[in-house]
């Protein structure tokens, strides 16, 4: 089947499989109960070149790390699902309440997916769903679908890619909606007309999503990720460039006083600090630009909360860094805590916000 596999269908139980650039992370949970339990997690580091912006390069080293990630969680399952990071499409179109379903499938995946994306409707798999009834301003009935498009060289290579390592792709989604499922319960907290900002800082980039009612109404990638935080910082401490950003991981933004400007000042702090508040001072503005771009689209919201996820997104005290930056609240995602995940071992907190993509690929296979 040469579509989205199907974004929104059930299969048989497998596990959640997530590719990034530096990392293949697996994990697989099972129901104990009324609770979930993680039965295996596992990760394995990929050479460089073989992924790059949500693309596989080499689909043959990839499926070889994909095994050994199998190996390594002593997973016997021939079933998968995965998610894209940045390379897709995500829309709210509103289309006329009266159609039938066959219809409306005609209209959204031929008519509209050919006026909103911005290549060749058949250079696409195209996926939707339906989501609530609303009236628009001149009183007419509409429903509101969500479409979700990739390119077809993108799915093409992911689903060859997991034959490869000897594995069904059940469901090839975006990294956003795995984390919307991760922090569905938290989400819930927020009234229709608030907005979360979901802020996934990535190895090579970080994703931004604006969610209303679990919906993703905005998406934006910006090439900004714990690379090119890492890069700085060593370049200030004349330390050798090294794709490991394990520095990062004991490090801890300093509360910084702002001068009269908004600009942190830098005053006082060493060289490797100073490097790394600029870089994730760009970021920040660049966090501030997608949300009032966003808040102009004439929406009548505001954007609650920011919801900080993805191995960047552990960096010590940088929800409190975007919250005095951007005057919003923020904090970091904590998927064994948003999911009540029973543990056999521990999980430290520097590494939780890292894993709300795999546990979300994770939760589709339970």
């Amino acid at each position: 089947m040469n579509s989205l596999k199907s974004l929104f269908s059930k299969k048989s139980r497998g596990v959640g499989v997530e590719l990034t650039p530096e990392r293949v992370n697996i994990a697989r949970l099972k129901k104990q109960g009324q609770k979930l339990k993680l039965e295996s997690l596992a990760s394995v580091e990929l050479p460089e070149g073989v992924y790059q912006e949500g693309q596989i390069l080499d689909s043959a080293a990839m499926a070889e790390t994909i095994q050994s990630a199998m190996v390594e969680s002593k997973l016997k399952v021939k079933q998968a699902s995965c998610a894209v990071p940045g390379r897709a499409i995500t829309l709210v179109i509103p289309v006329p309440a009266e159609l039938d379903d066959q219809e409306l499938r005609d209209m959204v995946l031929n008519q509209e997916a050919s006026i909103y994306l911005p290549f060749p409707r058949e250079e696409a798999d195209v996926d939707y769903q339906k989501l609530g009834f609303f009236v628009d301003e001149d009183g007419i009935e509409k429903v509101q679908v969500l479409l979700v498009a990739v390119r077809k060289e993108v799915t093409d290579a992911y689903i060859e890619t997991f034959q490869q390592a000897g594995l069904n792709l059940n469901v090839l989604e975006t990294t956003s909606f795995s984390l919307i499922r991760t922090i569905r319960e938290q989400l819930r907290s927020f009234t229709p007309q608030e907005a979360a900002a979901i802020v996934d800082v990535q190895f090579e980039s970080t994703e931004i999503s604006i969610v209303v009612d679990g919906i993703p109404h905005f998406s934006r990638t910006v090439p900004i990720g714990t690379f090119q935080i890492q890069s700085a910082l060593s370049r200030a401490m004349n330390l050798p460039p090294s794709r490991n950003t394990d520095l990062l991981q004991g490090m801890t933004v300093p509360a910084t006083p702002m001068d009269s400007v908004g600009a942190p000042q830098m005053g006082g702090t060493n060289p490797g600090t100073a490097a790394m508040l600029r870089v994730l001072g760009e970021l920040s503005d660049e966090l501030r630009r997608s949300i009032d771009f966003y808040l102009n689209q004439g929406e009548d919201m505001e954007v609650a909360q920011l919801l900080l996820a993805g191995p960047g997104g552990a960096i010590g005290q940088l929800d409190e860094f975007f919250a005095q930056r951007l005057s919003l609240p923020a904090s970091q995602i904590d998927p064994i805590a948003a999911l009540s995940l029973d543990v056999d071992e521990d999980i430290p907190m520097s590494q939780r916000p890292g894993l709300a993509t795999v546990l979300g690929l994770g939760l589709r296979e339970v």
